[in-house]
């Protein structure tokens, strides 16, 4: 009984000791590893709406078709600038190898948070606006870069008096916790009172005023322009509703707000912004550029569209190189 109980220990020695080895040694005594690191990227997008939409999806393609093993997590913040804090810790405490940050509260939430991890903004309009650079230069010089979606705000201005030639007063539509919304407000309200049109810029806080906003700027003047403001942007539908019933144009500052509640638009192409976003993300990740060398890129060529819905209902007319909004 005593051998059989040793032999038993003994053979239960040599199973303990095999478990112990979990790899192969080489001739050095290091373990041989089969994995390489996988590519980890956060993206940090303020609100879910076309535009944003299509620049995530946009970058998610471009960045995947470089590094298909590439473990890139999106994620929503709801609209809240709070949430966006919140999800950039998390992509902190996982330690990502960079952070595409969709939107200005995003990337503002973002920068705060470090120094080090390299930082690709998009769909922010004004990058010396958003982060506070006073003489800002195209350059930010520190771990941000990335892509404006900013469009010739003057020409925006410019195809309200084109498109409706009778407009006296045009009212502007904007979140008033939007940095960049008020910057374009700015801008655009300057080239109209240039050409002697009056304005006026309304602001609301969240979606429980907007309507209550729209309508009372319905009331005032012949037109309404509304920015590529992110909060407006999500409560298209709800502007849709007023400003149609009140039969008072929108011109839009991009497609998706254009594609529910405007007339027309002078947009860029959200998707190749992102395209381009993400190619900025391939260098850095690959070594090719660092990235506080790397100056602002903006959309090349912005389209004039319309939305063929709304002016058959409106009643308006739209030059022969307007595209339709699909």
């Amino acid at each position: 009984m005593k051998k059989l109980l040793l032999v038993l220990l003994a053979i239960m020695c040599v199973l303990t000791l095999a478990g112990c080895s979990s790899a192969p040694a080489d001739s050095s005594g290091e373990e041989e590893t089969t994995e390489t690191d996988t590519i980890k990227i956060g993206v940090v997008q303020l609100v879910q709406h076309a535009a944003l939409d299509a620049a995530t999806e946009g970058f998610y393609e471009t960045v995947k078709a470089a590094f298909p093993d590439a473990d890139i997590n999106v994620l929503n913040a709801s609209g809240d600038s709070a949430n966006c804090s919140t999800i950039v810790q998390g992509f902190l405490n996982d330690e990502v190898d960079l952070i595409m940050a969709n939107a200005t509260p995003a990337l503002q939430a973002a920068e705060s948070a470090t120094a080090d991890i390299p930082i690709l903004g998009t769909s922010v309009t004004e990058y010396g606006v958003a982060l506070g650079i006073e003489n800002f230069n195209g350059l930010v010089g520190t771990n941000v870069s990335g892509t404006s979606d900013l469009a010739p705000l003057d020409q925006q201005a410019q195809m309200i008096l084109d498109l409706f030639p009778e407009t006296k007063t045009v009212g502007i539509i904007f979140c008033s916790s939007e940095a960049n919304s008020k910057y374009q407000v700015d801008v655009v309200t300057k080239c109209l009172e240039e050409k002697g049109i009056s304005v006026i810029a309304s602001s609301f806080t969240d979606s429980n005023d907007i309507a209550m906003v729209t309508e009372d700027l319905c009331s005032q003047v012949d037109v309404i322009y509304i920015p590529t403001d992110n909060q407006a942007a999500s409560c298209s539908e709800t502007i849709a509703n007023v400003v149609l019933d009140k039969k008072v144009p929108v011109i839009a500052g991009e497609e998706g707000i254009c594609s529910l509640c405007g007339v027309a638009t002078l947009t860029i192409n959200y998707y190749d912004l992102g395209c381009l976003t993400g190619e900025m993300a391939v260098k850095i990740l690959k070594g090719e550029a660092k990235i506080e060398e790397m100056p602002i890129e903006y959309f090349p060529d912005p389209v004039k569209k319309f939305n063929p819905e709304v002016c058959d209902l409106l009643g308006v007319s739209v030059p022969e190189d307007f595209e339709p909004i699909e």
